[in-house]
C-alpha cells in the first residue's frame, strides 16, 4: 500500500452528518474529497449543510478559507465515480453489517489493493465486515466520535487479516490530517469509546431511573465535573493527580469503597422500550424535540470555541 500523500483523491461515501464531517476533516487537510450518496437529496442537502458548516469554521478562526475546503469536495453521483482512483475511501453507511459487507464487497471489486477502505461503524468489529474478501488486509474501521471535523479522535481497529502497513498508513494519513489516533490491539465491539460511553449510561440511565436525580442535574455533574476535567486530561492522568502520591496512594486510599459501588453497578438492566421513553421524557422536560437541530449547531458552534481554546492553551502550558 502506497503512502498517502497529501492532496491525493479522498472518497466519502455517505452523505449524512459523520459523512460530512469526514469531508470537512479531509478537505482541511488539503484532500480533494469525493463525496456520494444512494440518495441523490440526501447529497444535495448536504452540499448545502456543508457550506454552512465550513462558514462556521472560518468564522472562528480554525480554517483559513471558507472557499478553498470547500471547493476541494465534490458531490458524486455515482459510487463508481467516486471512489475511481481515490486513495482513501472512507465508508458511512447505515449501521447494518449486511449493507457495510455488500458496500465493502463492491468496493473491493471496483478498487486496486493500494486503495484503503475504512468504515466508520460505531460497534461492528472490522472481521464482520471483511471476513471472506480478497482485499480483507486493506480494510479498517477508523471509528470517529460524533462530530468528527470537531471531535479528533479516531479508533483505528483492524481484522486479523489487515495488513501492520495498513494500520501504519491509516495512522500516517489521519494524523496528518490532525487527527488524534489510537489503535485498537485486540478486536472488540464498541472499540473503546463507546464502551466507556454505554458504561457511563448504563449507571446514569439507573440513577435516574431510580429517582436518585433527575436527567438534567445528571447532565450538570458531567458538564460542570467530570467533563470539566476531561476535556483536558483522561481518568488515568486525573485519579494520579487526585493523591499525593499518585495513581497507587488514589487507589489505596479510595479503592475499598470504589469496589463496593462497583459492585453495585455490575447488574445490567434491559436496554428496551420502557427505558428509552423514560430517558425521552426527562430529555423533553428540558428541551423540545424541534430544537434540536439548532441545539446541535450550538454544541458545534462551542466546539468550535473549545477547540481554539484548547490549542492556544496548549501552546502556552503544552498537552
Amino acid at each position: 500500500i502506497r503512502i498517502i500523500t497529501m492532496s491525493q483523491k479522498i472518497a466519502v461515501v455517505g452523505a449524512g452528518f459523520i459523512g460530512r464531517s469526514w469531508a470537512m476533516v479531509f478537505s482541511s487537510a488539503g484532500h480533494h474529497v469525493s463525496l456520494y450518496d444512494i440518495d441523490p437529496a440526501a447529497l444535495s442537502e448536504a452540499m448545502k449543510l456543508l457550506e454552512i458548516n465550513i462558514a462556521d469554521l472560518e468564522s472562528n478562526g480554525l480554517i483559513t478559507s471558507k472557499d478553498d475546503v470547500l471547493s476541494r469536495i465534490q458531490p458524486y453521483k455515482t459510487l463508481e465515480g467516486a471512489v475511481e482512483e481515490a486513495e482513501w475511501v472512507q465508508e458511512n453507511a447505515l449501521e447494518n453489517v449486511q449493507i457495510k459487507r455488500e458496500l465493502f464487497s463492491r468496493m473491493d471489486e471496483l478498487l486496486p489493493e493500494t486503495t484503503i477502505l475504512a468504515s466508520s461503524t460505531s460497534a461492528i468489529p472490522c472481521s464482520d465486515i471483511s471476513n471472506g474478501m480478497k482485499g480483507a488486509g486493506r480494510i479498517i474501521v477508523a471509528h470517529p466520535a460524533n462530530p468528527p471535523y470537531l471531535l479528533p479522535i479516531v479508533e483505528l481497529s483492524g481484522a486479523p487479516e489487515t495488513k501492520d502497513e495498513t494500520i501504519f498508513k491509516a495512522k500516517e494519513l489521519l494524523e496528518a490530517a490532525n487527527m488524534e489516533v489510537i489503535t485498537i490491539n485486540k478486536e472488540i465491539r464498541g472499540f473503546v469509546l463507546n464502551r466507556l460511553q454505554v458504561a457511563l449510561l448504563n449507571e446514569a440511565f439507573k440513577l435516574v431511573e431510580d429517582g436518585i436525580v433527575s436527567g438534567a442535574d445528571l447532565d450538570k455533574t458531567i458538564k460542570h465535573g467530570l467533563g470539566l476535567r476531561w476535556s483536558i486530561m483522561g481518568p488515568m492522568e486525573t485519579i494520579d493527580l487526585n493523591a499525593p502520591g499518585g495513581i497507587r496512594d488514589y487507589l489505596e486510599r479510595f479503592g475499598p469503597a470504589f469496589e463496593a459501588i462497583a459492585k453495585e453497578q455490575s447488574s445490567i438492566r434491559p436496554w428496551d422500550t420502557s427505558r428509552f421513553i423514560k430517558m425521552e421524557e426527562e430529555r423533553r422536560k428540558v428541551m423540545p424535540i424541534n430544537d434540536l437541530r439548532e441545539r446541535a449547531r450550538w454544541r458545534d458552534r462551542r466546539l468550535m470555541a473549545l477547540t481554539r481554546h484548547k490549542e492556544e492553551s496548549d501552546k502556552r502550558y503544552g498537552k
